[in-house]
């Protein structure tokens, strides 16, 4: 089962107060619609990457889940940009739904599942070329239904017109639908992909959410006392049909490609060292420890038997690790590890360039 899929079926204690009261229905043929869009959005990204990268090519593995539903991974290695990138599609249903979903929401017990989602993660060879995730998803039990999903980006050597392009275009696909859902998705991403035990971000974030079904507030995480949960607090209870939280998923999937093809024109063909990529290779490291240690629908897809390979498909294929690395001060990597792997109001804060232009790293 994909990665992109465990995590639906987790649940959380939030998003089960959220979804016991009686809100939106599905539409009647959202199921069929949810998995021809996001297998569209797989051959969409492919297409797009296949054509950027000029020589790699994707390579289709299908597979089948003995308990009903299936999917097809691709994967693209030793490409002329990605080193190694994977982009998933899964759709998986059942009878019985684990414990898990169970103790959070009774009210779907009893009731046939069904989730599908499209994953990917991508990892390029230059040290200038940021790593990147998607992931959206769909799930329904009987009364029970939501999306949840997003992208976001991982520089090594970042600049800051990268980072403003990157969330101003996933900005733009937010408030096609409503203006209020960025303000919140926003820090939720920064919140989530976060390594607790570093106290560090894993990159500059870009959107996430979870949990939508168009009832109560729009944050149904976990940290009641964070920047997401006091935005929503602030907005107040949002109720959005099923039609306008598929158009978020569409809006927002098919934002990544603008969000990120232009980024790796601009900077693929930038030269550099191999103290540069051996830099890029400890901080993959950082991204390994992610996956593994605080990645919701990591651990529970190996602890439910999953796919290993698609679930372990966003790994780098090279990482290395350091004992105590700390960066030279005033360096280009500590600019890194000092600014670009805190939250920050990337739109907003014009102090960040004075900050980026010492190191030649606006644009």
């Amino acid at each position: 089962m994909l990665k992109s899929l465990t995590n639906l079926l987790k649940g959380s204690s939030t998003s089960a107060t959220a979804s016991s009261k009686k809100g939106p229905c599905p539409a009647k043929d959202s199921r069929i619609r949810t998995k021809e869009f996001l297998i569209s959005l797989q051959d969409e990204i492919c297409a797009g990457l296949e054509n950027h990268d000029g020589e790699g090519k994707f390579v289709e593995e299908s597979w089948e889940r003995p308990e009903g539903g299936g999917g097809r991974s691709r994967v693209m290695t030793e490409g002329r940009i990605f080193e190694q990138g994977g982009v998933n599609f899964s759709e998986v249903h059942g009878d019985a739904l684990p414990p898990s979903i169970i103790n959070q929401r009774p009210e779907a017990k009893g009731h046939p599942w069904f989730a599908t989602g499209t994953s990917m993660v991508l990892h390029p060879r230059n040290p200038y070329l940021p790593t990147v995730h998607l992931n959206y998803r769909y799930f329904e039990a009987g009364p029970v239904w939501w999306f949840g999903g997003g992208a976001d980006l991982t520089p090594y050597y970042p600049y800051l017109a990268d980072a403003k392009h990157f969330h101003s275009t996933h900005l733009a696909a937010c408030d096609s639908i409503r203006p209020e859902l960025h303000k919140v998705f926003k820090p939720w991403c920064d919140e989530y992909f976060f390594l607790k035990h570093r106290n560090e971000t894993r990159g500059i974030g870009g959107i996430f959410y979870d949990y939508q079904d168009g009832t109560g507030e729009l944050y149904k995480g976990t940290n009641s006392q964070g920047q997401a949960a006091l935005v929503s607090n602030d907005i107040g209870p949002t109720s959005m049909q099923w039609e306008e939280l598929f158009s978020l998923s569409k809006a927002c999937g098919k934002s990544f490609l603008p969000a990120y093809l232009p980024i790796i024109e601009k900077r693929q063909n930038n030269s550099y060292s191999e103290e540069e990529r051996n830099f890029q290779l400890y901080r993959r490291g950082r991204y390994v420890e992610f996956n593994l240690v605080w990645d919701r629908g990591t651990i529970f897809g190996l602890q439910t038997n999953g796919r290993t390979e698609s679930i372990l498909m966003s790994l780098p294929p090279l990482a290395r690790w350091e004992y105590g690395y700390k960066a030279p001060e005033n360096s280009r990597e500590a600019l890194l590890t000092d600014l670009f792997t805190k939250p920050q109001s990337w739109l907003e804060d014009i102090s960040l360039e004075e900050k980026c232009k010492i190191h030649n790293a606006l644009d």
